[in-house]
């Protein structure tokens, strides 16, 4: 039977995780360049259609139509949307799930198409995170055909296998392996979005190279409020992203409510005091990355640990991924904006907690995690989906960028990037700085400041 209650949350969860995309443009554009962040802005924004396309002609039935290829990928009966207008999706319960995993309790159905627009938000913003790892140096026509490309070989099926269980959208609906065979848990998308993203983020660097200058030039952050708007922003879309996977207005998405909040807060805390311990002092770019980390650290965790287990993951979140983002210039692969620090070092965080920290006195679909009397079978399985997400991203998304810088379509020239990509890429500029609005002119300095004060003292040793 269709509840009106749940419906209207999932719809209202939905346009929370679109709004996380203009969120994390404002997040990534106030650390780039001044002469770059129109460029970075549409990096992000024209992932909001391209993937809305290609999620309507076949990437909803990819990621959940009825499995293909022994849990790999749903066929195309699904394609274009048919067979969804009208139709409800039954919730798994505990007593008739094929998968006792299952994250959506509950005997109420909810309208196939609310579910469609929900998970959509999901895949824009995963190939949009992958766009701060080479900030500065891409073309924004190679960009959107990697997007479309990305989604389609990467995130629709990995979408598969961690999102699509056994009958959920219909009574016979098959889904994905690591959904319904590995049986390891994901509440809201730590492998499917951000260790996807990070280990595409990681290849693409890679691919691209270094921005010229860099390490010993790092870049300067043009617009540090830009910062911390986005990031907020994202925290407030960031309920819709987990609260509402629990697709029903119920305890549990209370539950994932309280649990990213504070997270979160925990993980703000452990970046500040490792920047205060290394560093000397708490930046505001480190406040704003730490929140991030945070998030993207309960994402997989917040509807399987306590309120006590998400302060846990985020103090550990936040510590770690601050010390993660100075990793880039040991190893030298240019990340232009943490992407692997945070998303990918910060997902496999959250991924793997959930095999200590999980608990069915929160949610009895999940699973005891060792710190609950489990054991080690739930970490096994949560490392293996984690490996797999990982290896399979990396793999695929360095070959697609690779294919496309070798056809020219991706690096920009070292000329453009010199003169300024905005104006190379789009023919505009995002500020005035000559005066005529009465104002002065350009300013005479920038601030220099790097992504966070770690990356700041790194690339000065450099």
């Amino acid at each position: 039977m269709l509840n009106a209650g749940d419906t209207g949350w999932v719809l209202a969860s939905a346009a929370l995780v679109m709004l996380m995309t203009p969120g994390l443009a404002f997040f990534y554009g106030g650390m780039v360049r001044v002469k770059s962040v129109l460029n970075m802005l549409m990096m992000n924004f024209i992932a909001l259609a391209v993937v809305g396309v290609l999620w309507t002609l076949y990437g909803f039935s990819m990621a959940f139509g009825n499995d293909a290829f022994g849990g790999f990928v749903g066929n195309f009966d699904l394609a274009g949307l048919s067979n969804t207008v009208g139709k409800l999706a039954g919730f798994v319960t505990a007593a008739t799930a094929t998968s006792p995993e299952v994250a959506w309790p509950g005997a109420d159905a909810l309208p196939v198409l609310a579910f469609v627009m929900f998970q959509l938000m999901f895949a824009v913003i995963t190939p949009a995170l992958i766009s701060g790892a080479i900030a500065d140096r891409a073309k924004f026509w190679g960009w959107t055909l990697f997007v479309a490309i990305w989604v389609t070989v990467v995130y629709f099926p990995v979408a598969h296998w961690v999102f699509s269980f056994n009958g959920f959208i219909g009574a016979d609906a098959t889904g994905g392996w690591i959904a319904n065979n590995l049986k390891a848990l994901d509440f809201a998308g730590g492998t499917a979005v951000h260790i996807n993203a990070g280990a595409a983020g990681l290849a693409l660097a890679i691919v691209l190279g270094k921005r010229k200058g860099w390490p010993k030039d790092t870049g300067r952050p043009h617009n540090v409020p830009f910062v911390l708007l986005g990031a907020s922003l994202l925290w407030f879309g960031w309920y819709g992203f987990n609260a509402g996977s629990a697709l029903a207005a119920n305890d549990l998405a209370a539950v994932a409510f309280t649990n990213t909040t504070v997270a979160t807060a925990a993980a703000v805390l452990g970046w500040l005091v490792v920047e205060q311990l290394k560093f000397g002092k708490p930046t505001t770019l480190g406040a704003a990355s730490g929140a991030v980390a945070g998030l993207v650290a309960i994402t997989p965790a917040c509807g399987f640990v306590s309120p006590l287990g998400a302060i846990a993951i985020g103090l550990i979140a936040g510590a770690v991924c601050a010390l993660a983002v100075s990793l880039k210039y040991r190893f030298g692969f240019d990340d232009s904006l943490d992407v692997v620090g945070v998303h990918l070092v910060g997902g496999i965080i959250g991924t793997l907690l959930i095999g200590f920290f999980g608990t069915t006195s929160v949610n009895s679909l999940g699973a005891d995690g060792l710190f609950y009397g489990g054991g080690l079978t739930q970490l096994g399985r949560q490392a293996a989906a984690a490996g797999a997400v990982l290896v399979y991203s990396f793999v695929l998304t360095f070959i697609i960028g690779f294919a496309i810088k070798k056809a020219g379509g991706f690096r920009v020239s070292v000329e453009d990037e010199v003169s300024g990509i905005d104006e190379a890429q789009h023919a505009e500029s995002a500020y005035d700085f000559t005066g005529t609005g009465g104002g002065a002119g350009a300013p005479s300095t920038i601030p220099v400041k790097t992504t966070t004060a770690a990356a700041n003292l790194e690339g000065s040793k450099a």
